[in-house]
């Protein structure tokens, strides 16, 4: 109980992070680096693997630097990561055979496609709670296989690994000792029985994919291992790792079934606890596993949007029209609305709850007076719409009327975004004095394994919150700007849906 920190390695979709926490949730330091998207082809996203690796292992090392402290002060790790996307390598050498295949890629749609003809549907959300898509890792990783030379070969021979992003960063932080995942993690493949908690063998069949390189599946609270000295100077265990959507469940202290949270990050991704059993049904959402601890499993309903925040790096990078993400809510406060201008951005094809894999980008509404201020507030209504027709979605199907939501997440920072969201969602938001909840979960996770952190319960009761959102606008208007916009999605489906 001496050691007085924290560390929680945030892999994110475009960023690695490393934060330091501590006794008191407080953060200490902060180091952040963004690391190469790389769009091989139209649809397609991929990550170089040990750039990721660099990334994050130096963020570590400049935050305990900010902080003036060492590897020998922290308690333990925590690990949270963007879920989905998949590295395969070389057990010897260490090295990846392709580079990640991210969560966003469209490359396997026509895959999905086949199998749902082929009649899979069913039989993989009775397993995995999930609906067949690319976003999932399992395609992704029978595309490796597939299509790199000597990939499938080397993995029947048993000489190749893979893993979500935690397993990878795992290993590494381990060098090469520690091959496994969390429960949350492991819920995100499409390869993985949630209701009896194993690699599903019909599953693992059917993608051709050998149980050989898949990692061990544990408790997302507990020891998964030590760093290797020669990485962090002095051995530091690493007690907890949890997906970034699970992580921000659980960093809100939503541990009692009916509490749902929606983190605004490169997508939007709101989770509903569903207690002890998967609520696995046909309306558009996914069953996953939130966490494992105590010798417990905890479910959650969850809707995904794959474009939220991006649509503002969109903005910045594509378009030219802001100069930084933060410019976005003035750039957006200097028109009253959008004078009926709604953008659909369906970059990677839409996902809760319409999942059209081959949706696309669409701006309706423009007229001669439109300008990039109608543009940029359009972008962050969108990001709010897509929150509601996922919430809603999760209401019907779990039978509950939303009263409050918990917020988190860089573009939860936005006050006209959470504003806007509160209003045409009527209901209020609440949003933490520390936004920084997928880090902050991770964080509990380890801590609570180690006994720096007492409890559930005194996690739960230390939460403040820095700011409540109540409605402001009326219902009438309300519904009239979802009606535009749902107008605008319909032009945005493909044929195919």
């Amino acid at each position: 109980m001496n050691k007085k920190y924290i560390m929680s390695l945030d892999q994110g979709t475009t960023s690695s992070r490393a934060i330091i926490f501590d006794r008191n949730t407080n953060i200490v330091s902060v180091s952040q680096k963004e690391f190469t998207q790389l769009f091989p082809a139209p649809g397609q996203v991929e990550h170089n693997a040990e750039e990721i690796w660099n990334t994050q292992i130096t963020v570590a090392k400049e935050a305990l630097e900010k902080a003036g402290i060492g590897f020998d002060d922290i308690d333990s790790i925590g690990i949270t990561n963007q879920r989905e996307t998949v590295v395969v390598w070389d057990k010897d050498s260490g090295k990846p055979v392709y580079n990640a295949i991210v969560w966003q890629c469209r490359r396997t749609a026509e895959l999905c496609d086949k199998l749902k003809a082929d009649g899979c549907a069913d039989m993989i959300k009775s397993k995995t709670g999930l609906v067949i898509d690319a976003y999932f890792s399992a395609t992704k990783l029978k595309w490796i296989l597939d299509n790199v030379e000597g990939a499938r070969a080397k993995a029947e021979s048993g000489s190749l690994l893979c893993g979500t992003i935690d397993t990878w960063l795992l290993w590494k932080l381990t060098d090469g000792k520690v091959h496994a995942t969390d429960y949350s993690n492991a819920s995100r493949t499409m390869l993985y029985n949630i209701n009896e908690l194993c690699w599903d063998k019909q599953l693992l069949e059917l993608f051709d994919i050998p149980e050989s390189m898949l990692p061990r599946v544990l408790p997302s609270s507990g020891l998964f291992g030590k760093t290797s000295a020669d990485v962090t100077g002095v051995p530091v265990k690493v007690c907890g790792i949890a997906g970034d959507q699970q992580a921000a469940l659980f960093g809100q202290t939503c541990f009692n079934k009916g509490e749902a949270k929606n983190t605004y990050g490169t997508g939007c991704f709101l989770l509903l606890n569903t207690g002890d059993t998967p609520h696995i049904n046909n309306d558009g959402l996914v069953s996953t596993i939130a966490w494992g601890i105590d010798g417990k499993v905890t479910y959650a309903l969850e809707g995904s949007v794959f474009v939220g925040g991006a649509v503002i790096q969109w903005l910045r990078d594509q378009l030219g029209v802001i100069s930084s993400a933060a410019d976005s809510e003035l750039a957006a406060s200097k028109v009253a609305d959008t004078d009926g201008v709604y953008l659909v951005p369906a970059f990677t094809g839409l996902g809760a709850p319409y999942w059209d894999q081959y949706a696309k980008g669409t701006v309706v509404g423009i007229t001669r007076g439109t300008n990039k201020y109608h543009i940029i507030r359009a972008a962050l209504e969108a990001i709010a719409y897509q929150s509601y027709d996922v919430i809603k979605a999760m209401e019907n199907s779990a039978d509950i009327s939303l009263v409050e939501l918990n917020v988190d997440g860089g573009a939860s920072a936005n006050n006209l975004l959470i504003q806007f969201q509160s209003d045409i969602l009527g209901a209020v938001i609440n949003r933490p004095s520390c936004i920084e909840s997928t880090a902050l979960g991770a964080a509990y996770l380890a801590g609570l394994a180690t006994g720096f952190f007492e409890s559930m319960d005194s996690i739960k009761a230390n939460k403040s919150i820095s700011k409540r959102f109540t409605p402001q606008m009326s219902r009438e208007i309300a519904d009239n700007k979802l009606n535009g916009w749902h107008k605008a999605v319909n032009k945005a489906l493909s044929d195919e849906n």
